[in-house]
């Protein structure tokens, strides 16, 4: 059996190899390389494919909550309640526009954030939250919606593992305030380089984030803001063109996958599975498990990883280190112990192999591998 890797972009690209080519080939002839009617076709289509009325391409996920809240005129003195576990690129960007992260403990069994815990972080200077549909499964945004209403917060909903997930019958991105995306090559939608887009139903909000991504320029060398070079290049709006049509099969694909999983791991002990919400239609960007028999430092987690890769199978960490600890924000005052679970999780998860071409019988290579290595860590 040859070596099992977390995701194969190779094998993506030889089913629809010869489309992407044309579709560059294209964009190179015609000479329009930044914006033009590349760009332009794929806002209109990813925000049709999203239910809402504004997609606006940028180029990254990270640009993309930037400048949302840069449109929601979020910036120095205000508070933004997010999640501690998670990529540092969702708190990084609320310091970025001088505001402070706030951040609320997760839940065990989803990795999102606790809704239950949001209403007692929620100060008078708090002024947003940014859920995070981590590994590709949503928040319960229903309550979530429900307690932004009551104390009239703005909702940034992080999609960057989530393109395509649904919550309540809805996608998310589309029940927030704004819905940033990333298109880095690994997500479910990837592009060949980065990329990201917002999507809102505010066309206040969108006209705003338009300017701020091409210099807060209105017209041509007239500027209202100090905004930021972010520009989504035709190249890459060209390539998720082509993928965008494929996003639900692949992600039924990995729904497949993540039930085979479910059902391959469930016997094992000392194994904790992700569980879907009741509501959730996730889309598993990551398919991310526990392993308890040594939550105190992770190295239990680390030395199954190191056998798992002797054996043949790449495993990934997401994340060993929750953004309360991270160095950069120590100054912020929190201590070890005040969010457990997320603390807690970040010593125990490892995320396997998945993406949509992965066959049946990989997997199956997968778990024999991975509970020959839990058996000979236990003796």
């Amino acid at each position: 059996m040859r070596n099992i890797p977390p995701i194969d972009l190779k094998r993506q690209y030889q089913m629809i190899g010869e489309q992407v080519s044309a579709a560059v080939q294209d964009v190179l002839t015609s000479g329009r390389y930044i914006g033009g009617p590349s760009v332009e076709s794929f806002e209109q289509q990813f925000a049709a494919y999203m239910g809402v009325s504004e997609g606006i391409a940028c180029n990254s996920g990270t640009d993309a909550l930037y400048l949302a809240l840069r449109a929601l005129q979020i910036g120095p003195g205000d508070e933004v309640i997010t999640t501690p576990f998670t990529f540092i690129a969702t708190a990084e960007v609320i310091t970025a526009v001088g505001a402070t992260p706030v951040f609320v403990d997760i839940d065990a069994q989803t990795f999102n954030l606790d809704v239950t815990q949001l209403a007692a972080a929620i100060t008078d200077k708090t002024k947003a939250i940014i859920p995070v549909h981590l590994f590709g499964q949503p928040v319960d945004m229903t309550a979530l919606m429900d307690l932004a209403e009551t104390y009239g917060l703005a909702v940034i909903e992080d999609c960057a593992q989530a393109t395509g997930a649904e919550w309540a019958g809805q996608k998310v991105g589309s029940i927030g305030h704004v819905g940033c995306f990333s298109f880095f090559p690994t997500k479910n939608l990837g592009a060949c380089g980065d990329g990201g887009a917002v999507v809102t139903n505010d066309q206040n909000l969108a006209t705003s984030i338009r300017q701020l991504r091409e210099h807060g320029m209105v017209s041509r060398y007239y500027h209202e803001a100090t905004g930021i070079n972010s520009r989504l290049d035709a190249l890459q709006a060209a390539i998720l063109k082509i993928k965008l049509p494929y996003l639900e099969q692949w992600n039924v694909a990995r729904r497949e996958l993540a039930a085979n999983y479910h059902q391959l791991l469930k016997p094992v002990p000392g194994v904790v599975l992700p569980q879907e919400q009741p509501g959730s239609w996730a889309v598993w960007n990551q398919y991310t498990l526990r392993l308890t028999q040594d939550n105190s430092s992770g190295r239990f987690r680390d030395e199954v990883r190191r056998q798992l890769q002797e054996l043949g199978v790449t495993a990934m960490v997401y994340y060993p280190l929750p953004l309360h600890l991270q160095p950069v924000y120590q100054k912020l005052g929190y201590q070890v112990g005040q969010f457990p679970v997320a603390e807690t999780v970040c010593h125990e998860v490892l995320s396997l192999p998945i993406f949509p071409e992965l066959s049946f019988e990989e997997q199956q290579q997968v778990v024999y591998r991975l509970k020959d290595c839990l058996i000979l860590e236990r003796v």
